[in-house]
């Protein structure tokens, strides 16, 4: 299997073995985060939500307790959580459907919603949690502290704003 890459500095193409191509990192994070998902998944079964799910009503509980509860806007939650507002409505309407999590104007800007548990999505999540612990506490075991600890610092590297203006910054230097 070979691909054709054309050279930055003149027009000649230089055959690459795909065979051969270094690692690719977002495969491997891709695979992992699927693997990691599906095991928080299986754990979670039992309270109704997905990993996903139980992420997004966490980071809804944990921004408005940071803003002395108000409520994140949609825009906080899809910056804390790296998606776009499309991706993030679109996973919300099942936790809005069920009446987990409720949608609510700004108080001073209509335009802007933000969203909140209702006492329902709160007893979900509390319910939820012990299932999440287990199967975090079960990950850390398997991997061991220090590996489970290294693990989430690169992956908070990665996800973050500095990595990705040096990232920018790197392509551009080219």
């Amino acid at each position: 299997m070979a691909t054709r890459r054309k050279a930055a500095s003149n027009e000649a193409t230089t055959i690459v073995n795909a065979f051969d191509a270094p690692p690719c990192n977002a495969t491997s994070l891709r695979l992992a985060a699927r693997r990691l998902g599906n095991l928080y998944d299986d754990a979670l079964a039992n309270s109704g939500l997905k990993s996903t799910q139980f992420s997004l009503m966490v980071e809804i509980a944990r921004l408005g307790a940071a803003n002395a509860g108000l409520a994140p806007t949609l825009q906080d939650l899809a910056t804390r959580l790296a998606i776009q507002i499309s991706a993030l409505t679109h996973a919300m309407r099942p936790l809005v459907r069920d009446g987990l999590v409720v949608l609510q104007p700004d108080a001073t800007d209509g335009r802007t919603k933000r969203a909140a548990l209702t006492d329902a999505g709160l007893q979900q999540l509390e319910a939820a949690a012990a299932h999440w612990a287990d199967a975090n506490a079960r990950v850390e075991a398997v991997l061991g502290a220090d590996a489970a600890a290294t693990l989430r610092a690169l992956a908070d590297r990665v996800s973050s704003d500095e990595f990705l203006a040096a990232f920018n910054q790197a392509s551009s230097a080219k």
